[in-house]
Parts: C-alpha cells; sequence; structure tokens
C-alpha cells in the first residue's frame, strides 16, 4: 500500500442553493437496457433523482421504453431504434454527464451505441455491459475522450485484467488495490472495484470505503451506484472525488435499507428510499 497515497477525508457534496432551479443540478443521460433488462437503466435513473440530479433522460429501446417511463414517470425517455447514433449522440452532447451500460446488452447496436459514445469529452460511469463489451476488443479502445468511471465487479474486472497482462483478481485488499491502481493507470480511468471495502482509485491515489454490507449483495445494487455517481458527475465533482462520496453514500444507504429491511430482504429501490437518509437531509 505504499504505492498509494491513501485518501482519508470524504469529499463534499455540491452546493444545493435554497432558490436553484433543475438547470443548476445536473441532466444525467443513462443508456442501457434491453428487451429482457428493463430495470437496469430505471435504477439508476432513479437513483441519479434520488442522489439530487436536475432532470434524467434514459436512453432504451423504443419497444421497451414506455413500460420503464410507466415504472418511473419522473425520468424522460429516448427511444432507440436499432443501431442509430444520431439522436443518442445528441441526446449525449445536451447532457453533464453520461451513465453507459445497465442493462444495455451486448448486441450490434448496444456495441455501436457504447462506441460512438467513448468519442465524446463528457463525464460518465461505464458500468455492467459497456464494460463487458469493452472487454471483448483485443487491447483498451485507443481514442477515448469520454473522462470515465469504470465500476466493475470483481467478474468484470477479471475480465478486464488481460488488458493489463493480469488473469485474476486478487482476494486480498491490498491485491485489490494495487489490480485496480494498474487498471486506472493504463486506462487513464478512474476505476471503483466494488466488493466488501469497495477499492476507489485513478491510480495515483485511492480510497478504499468501510460503509456497506452483505444489504447490498443483491441484484440492481451496482445500477443504484452508477446513478449516484452520474448525478455527482453532472453537478461538475472531479471523477475521483464523485466516486469516493458516491461508494460511501451508497455503502450508508444500504445500512439503513438493512436495518429497515433486514440485510436479506432489502431491494435496490429500497436502498435508493434511504439515499437521502444516508445524506442527511441536505
Amino acid at each position: 500500500m505504499a504505492e498509494f497515497q491513501l485518501i482519508k477525508r470524504l469529499p463534499k457534496l455540491p452546493p444545493r442553493p435554497k432558490d436553484g432551479h433543475k438547470g443548476l443540478f445536473g441532466r444525467v443521460l443513462v443508456v442501457g437496457g434491453h428487451e429482457q433488462m428493463i430495470g437496469a437503466p430505471v435504477l439508476a435513473g432513479l437513483s441519479a433523482l434520488r442522489m439530487g440530479a436536475g432532470l434524467v433522460q434514459i436512453a432504451m429501446p423504443q419497444s421497451v421504453l414506455p413500460q420503464a417511463l410507466g415504472i418511473v414517470p419522473e425520468l424522460i425517455g429516448l427511444g432507440l431504434k436499432g443501431s442509430s447514433t444520431g439522436q443518442l449522440t445528441k441526446s449525449a452532447t445536451m447532457a453533464d454527464a453520461l451513465v453507459i451500460g445497465p442493462g444495455l446488452g451486448q448486441s450490434p447496436a448496444a456495441r455501436s451505441h457504447l462506441f460512438g459514445l467513448l468519442k465524446l469529452d463528457k463525464p460518465a460511469v461505464l458500468d455492467a455491459d459497456a464494460l463487458n463489451l469493452i472487454a471483448k476488443e483485443k487491447q483498451w479502445p485507443a481514442g477515448i475522450k469520454l473522462r470515465a468511471v469504470l465500476t466493475p465487479h470483481p467478474g468484470e474486472m477479471a475480465r478486464l485484467a488481460r488488458f493489463i497482462g493480469e488473469q485474476t483478481v486478487p482476494s486480498d485488499e491490498s491485491g485489490r488495490l494495487k489490480i485496480a491502481a494498474e487498471l486506472a493507470r493504463r486506462t487513464q480511468q478512474v476505476v471503483v472495484l466494488k466488493g466488501h471495502a469497495t477499492i476507489i482509485t485513478d491510480g495515483q491515489s485511492a480510497y478504499v470505503n468501510r460503509t456497506g454490507d452483505s444489504t447490498l449483495s443483491k441484484a440492481g445494487t451496482g445500477d443504484v451506484l452508477s446513478g449516484m455517481i452520474g448525478c455527482l458527475l453532472g453537478q461538475k465533482m472531479k471523477p475521483l472525488e464523485a466516486a469516493i462520496l458516491a461508494v460511501h453514500l451508497h455503502g450508508r444507504a444500504g445500512e439503513i435499507a438493512g436495518r429497515a429491511f433486514s440485510r436479506r430482504s432489502a431491494l435496490a429501490r429500497e436502498v435508493i428510499d434511504c439515499i437521502s437518509a444516508a445524506i442527511g437531509g441536505k
């Protein structure tokens, strides 16, 4: 661990003036979802709203968009047709931050959408199938302009590890720090290696998160985290700071949900409901 500057202090939340309007608090675009995975981008979008984003748009196949908007009517929809990227690029250009990957799938259309967005100079979260699609490439894609936070769980990290000449992901904290930092250095992105004591690093500095418990060991909670990070990126926080604060608050929200519903029974949507308590009402 001597190679890293370990961060001890949490970043502060962005200011929230009483007279602010939605245009001040970030526009987030969530790109994901397919016919068998409607809920993932909805959870990411809802968590971004609960975290404080002013406006959240979800881009997903037109065939399932109405169902998604029926779950959370506060979201704005963008229906995607095939692999066409024109309208998606336009909406991404208007956004303050992107969340790409929740429920995206790995179809040719999904790949086309992802690789078109990688060329934009925007802060972003790359999660789930965005990472899996990139992991299929022979090398880390050249020419990426996104200033991204990568959020792999250990399985996704194992697929990405070959870009840095590794095949397995260590389970000990020191080893997890080293492999996450090496991936961050090679890709020039922030890496959030999820799991017990989640690691957040830009390759030079690192933060080891101590909040959270097995409440978060359930489908959908990773999508919740992606939306939280996306919200803070949209409010102009630096990627490393946004990731650290979101991971910390995500863990606290999980603990609160676990106490309310039990660690065994709490759902991802209930973790979202506890974000305000984790923040403290600020």
